[in-house]
């Protein structure tokens, strides 16, 4: 994905990686190798057998699996989005934040997701709603909860600046970054994705950031009564750019056709 970045300009990325960023990136990328040689070493993934969320064997008494599954990956593909995603925009917001801040907010949401991924099958089960993708078995292990949760404060925090997307190469609003990419993913992302998780991730960095400003967990009917007034009338200030710029081509026209 390309940018309008944050001080404005255009690039490919951030043009500064924090501290703190490159640490995660670098944590990952370790435990990835690691999980790369117990293989060799052992000829199955041990990290991932020990550190994966499994809901049954959390609530067997493996509760840091809401923690450590957000450093394993299942394949160099994984790891590369997740990280490409993170580096691009986790950077202007640990910059923006601070170290501290932004390290806290990412792993709340990572554990968030976790938890919910933990939970989720036993709370429905409760109900009597069973799904297949949901069995209290299945392993999910990734940052894609945590990635997920910056995804969300990136756009919120910097909501009107432009994303040029590398697939499909569209422009798109950062407010509507995570709808899009929910989208994206359950359209054509793969049968093994875990929707429940980027959804726990976004659970989790709402909650956090509507706390840490002081607001209710849903927006009141007067904020989406203004939020409607904004866009109506950012349709209507278009409309007069794109008249104007028609006025303008048809005055350039009508002179160029004088002076010949």
């Amino acid at each position: 994905m390309r940018g309008r970045g944050y001080q404005g300009g255009v690039s490919f990325g951030p043009t500064v990686t924090p501290p703190i960023v490159k640490q995660l990136l670098i944590a990952n990328a370790a435990v990835f190798f690691a999980q790369i040689l117990s293989q060799g070493w052992l000829g199955y993934d041990l990290l991932s057998a020990l550190g994966a969320v499994v809901p049954r064997e959390f609530f067997a008494g493996q509760i840091w699996q809401a923690f450590t599954y957000m450093f394993l990956h299942g394949g160099l593909g994984h790891i590369a989005v997740n990280m490409l995603t993170l580096w691009m925009f986790g950077s202007p917001l640990a910059l923006a934040w601070g170290a501290r801040r932004f390290l806290r907010f990412y792993l709340l949401c990572g554990v968030g997701a976790g938890l919910l991924i933990a939970t989720l099958p036993y709370v429905l089960g409760a109900v009597g709603l069973h799904f297949p993708s949901l069995s209290p078995s299945i392993p999910t292990l990734g940052a894609s909860g945590a990635v997920y949760g910056v995804l969300l404060a990136y756009s919120l925090t910097w909501p009107e600046h432009t994303i040029m997307l590398l697939f499909p190469p569209i422009p798109i609003r950062a407010i509507y970054l995570i709808p899009f990419v929910f989208a994206l993913n359950y359209i054509l992302g793969p049968s093994n994705v875990s929707h429940v998780g980027h959804f726990g991730g976004v659970l989790a960095a709402w909650i956090l950031i509507r706390r840490e400003h002081g607001a209710s967990l849903l927006p009141n009917v007067a904020s989406l009564r203004w939020r409607l007034k904004r866009w109506r009338m950012r349709r209507q200030l278009r409309a007069v750019r794109v008249e104007e710029d028609q006025w303008r081509r048809r005055a350039r026209e009508h002179d160029d056709h004088r002076i010949h």
